[in-house]
């Protein structure tokens, strides 16, 4: 943990609200940002103030074992894990990336709306592990101790989501 890092914990431990904000300021994007591709953009925002607040009051008894940011994303996955337990799945909006500037909006809405299609279909902590690792760029012992998963575990789902995920493409490719 950076001395900074550790200074803003601290502060927020005391009870300063400008370091409550400054460690919100730090993390929200990121939370928010998994956030999205986990539930969509419509729950994202009330999960990013549900993880804040649960990480705030539970602040006291982080031990520091773990990094900070790898106990703030347990705190957000199992949020949304447990939103998309709670509530039906409506169709949900991946953000792309870059657009390929040769494709048309009618393509990149085409492939967005595949690609999010293929995402629903893969069961919750699959989806989590997929985006942890690809999007978040986390590494497999991360990915562990956010999901309290042993290492080989994520290994062998990011296979499987990957194999789902290329599979269903590929079916609905050649359709």
């Amino acid at each position: 943990m950076t001395d900074r890092l550790g200074d803003l914990i601290q502060q927020c431990l005391a009870g300063d609200s400008r370091g409550q904000k400054s460690l919100y300021d730090e993390f929200a994007p990121k939370v928010y940002r998994l956030a999205v591709r986990m539930v969509g953009e419509t729950h994202a925002a009330d999960l990013t103030q549900q993880t804040f607040l649960k990480m705030f009051r539970g602040l006291p008894r982080f031990q520091g074992n773990a990094s900070f940011s790898t106990w703030l994303y347990r705190i957000i996955v199992n949020e949304c894990l447990q939103h998309r337990r709670r509530t039906p799945r409506p169709h949900q909006q991946l953000t792309s990336n870059l657009p390929d500037p040769a494709e048309t909006t009618s393509e990149r809405l085409e492939k967005a709306d595949l690609l999010q299609r293929a995402m629903d279909g893969l069961d919750e902590k699959l989806r989590a592990v997929f985006l942890l690792r690809e999007v978040e760029g986390l590494s497999y012992e991360e990915i562990a101790e956010i999901l309290e998963i042993p290492a080989g575990t994520v290994a062998s789902q990011l296979n499987r989501a990957r194999s789902e995920l290329r599979n269903y493409l590929t079916k609905a490719m050649s359709e």
